[in-house]
């Protein structure tokens, strides 16, 4: 529950700086988001580097990046995409058009994450093997969101 506490305050802390920052440029809901998926990228390599074995599995940091990581899938993000958001419509997004033509397709893939992401967090801390068989349907769909709906790197 700390760990969740800590992971949901780190996010506020960094969504409101990103707020707060919006009048000095760029807009406001694509770097929340942009720092939502930058939180992800983090939980996600901390848990891939120790399945891979690029980093000793620590059963304590793999729960809480795990749990962290399954957080986030939960927060409701739907203030993060607002029509004229998209690649090419505001500076620093990667979003497709997509996104807001298949809203139920983004929406189930989301879904996927969050169960995905707590499943992981059932099993990150119960050894290398369990961390290794979770991660995977969490990298998928992260990668099934990312085909879909994320433009080429800017």
């Amino acid at each position: 529950m700390r760990r969740s506490l800590i992971a949901v305050t780190a996010f506020a802390l960094a969504t409101g700086t990103v707020a707060l920052a919006g009048g000095h440029g760029g807009n406001p809901a694509v770097k929340a988001r942009n720092a939502h998926m930058s939180l992800y990228a983090f939980n996600l390599g901390i848990l891939g580097d120790m399945a891979k074995g690029t980093t000793e599995y620590n059963a304590d940091v793999a729960s809480a990046a795990a749990s962290d990581l399954a957080t986030l899938a939960a927060f409701n993000q739907s203030n993060y995409w607002p029509e004229g958001t998209a690649e090419g419509e505001v500076e620093g997004s990667r979003a497709k058009a997509e996104i807001w033509t298949d809203g139920g397709g983004a929406i189930e893939k989301a879904k996927d994450l969050a169960v995905a992401a707590a499943s992981l967090a059932d099993v990150a801390g119960n050894g290398l093997e369990a961390l290794q068989g979770g991660i995977g349907p969490a990298g998928a769909a992260c990668g099934a969101c990312h085909k879909a709906y994320r433009g080429a790197k800017q």
